[in-house]
């Protein structure tokens, strides 16, 4: 029986740190091969073809690189590959994945992985990940489902995943859509049907500067002037509860909005922003009345990533409310749209 071609490549991170005496600490140094060798039994699954992208920790990685993987990527299905596997660093997992799916065209899975342990700690558990992640990989069934998030054998959509803890093997969580699916006994079992996925636009220009602002207590909402002041083309307020924030804030996102698009996330981490229940000076009825754009379920991290995606294809202003209105809804189809939407 021919084994499947699964690509691997790896960006650094915790799965590949090593230490160093210059460092005092660990730092990326292991390749893609010598993480696949780490894995007991991982060359009899399939045949694999191995990469270094980088050697980086994750906190460094920017829309460039990704944009590279993903050429990467796609020649690789190219040549064959029924699935690709990327390791990185955990800590910002939840927003290259997201990204990633939102440019992902192809119907053979791409699976990120990582470690929160060394490969030196008692109990790494990059081995381990990495196995499943090409079991994710290469397994019909993770067929049209996009960009794939595996660790601690749980399998995540890259809509819903974030990083719930700074130091916990069991960080990965998926506060409101849930878990994909587990892989039990060498294999992924998914508790839904593929669902319906949104394409962005490809770029058409380098990606703009998009700043988050923290609604906070007692805070006026004076850096959303200040960042149009360093550059920033668009801004997403991470609000109190369901969309909130102070008055002097509110009166800043008036202003600002005129100038740039504003878009209003929740910073709870769980739960969407509420769009017609409160209408006090800053609730989110009061806001979208002065032109900011509800995320609705997209937390401000995955807003930031699809509003920059907007703005990069040079999606005219007036479509973009529409378009988050498509995205941070929840999904109710559950056919595959190739089709990229803007």
């Amino acid at each position: 029986m021919t084994r499947p071609l699964v690509a691997i490549a790896s960006l650094g991170g915790t799965i590949s740190m090593t230490p160093s005496d210059a460092a005092g600490g660990v730092v990326p140094r292991l390749d893609a091969a010598q993480l696949v060798a780490a894995v007991p039994g991982l060359g009899a699954l399939a045949e694999l073809s191995t990469e270094s992208l980088s050697q980086l920790p994750s906190a460094s990685l920017g829309t460039e690189q990704l944009l590279a993987c993903l050429a990467w990527a796609a020649e690789k299905i190219a040549g064959g590959a029924r699935g690709v596997v990327l390791t990185q660093g955990t800590d910002t997992i939840e927003e290259t994945a997201f990204f990633l799916d939102l440019y992902w065209r192809h119907p053979e899975p791409l699976v990120i992985t990582g470690a929160m342990r060394t490969p030196l700690s008692a109990g790494a558990d990059g081995p381990a990940n990495l196995l499943a992640a090409v079991q994710v990989a290469m397994d019909d069934e993770s067929r049209g489902r996009g960009v794939l998030v595996v660790m601690n054998d749980t399998v995540h959509r890259a809509r819903w995943v974030c990083k719930s803890d700074s130091l916990a093997v069991q960080t990965f969580v998926s506060p409101d859509g849930g878990p994909a699916g587990r892989v039990v006994e060498g294999r992924p079992e998914y508790f839904h049907a593929q669902g319906h996925r949104l394409l962005a636009p490809s770029p058409t220009r380098t990606f703009p500067k998009v700043a988050i602002i923290p609604a906070m207590l007692g805070d006026d909402g004076d850096l959303a002037s200040a960042a149009l002041d360093l550059g920033y083309e668009a801004i997403v307020v991470s609000a109190f509860g369901a969309g909130h924030v102070s008055f002097g804030f509110a009166e800043q996102i008036e202003r600002v909005a005129k100038t740039v698009p504003v878009v209003i996330a929740s910073r709870t981490g769980s739960g969407a922003t509420a769009s017609r229940t409160y209408g006090f000076a800053g609730s989110e009825v009061d806001l979208a009345r002065r032109g900011a754009i509800l995320a609705k379920w997209l937390h401000p991290l995955k807003a930031r990533l699809l509003l920059g995606a907007l703005l990069a294809a040079q999606t005219p202003r007036e479509q973009i409310p529409e378009a988050f209105a498509r995205w941070s809804t929840l999904p109710r189809h559950s056919s595959i749209n190739p089709q990229p939407q803007p």
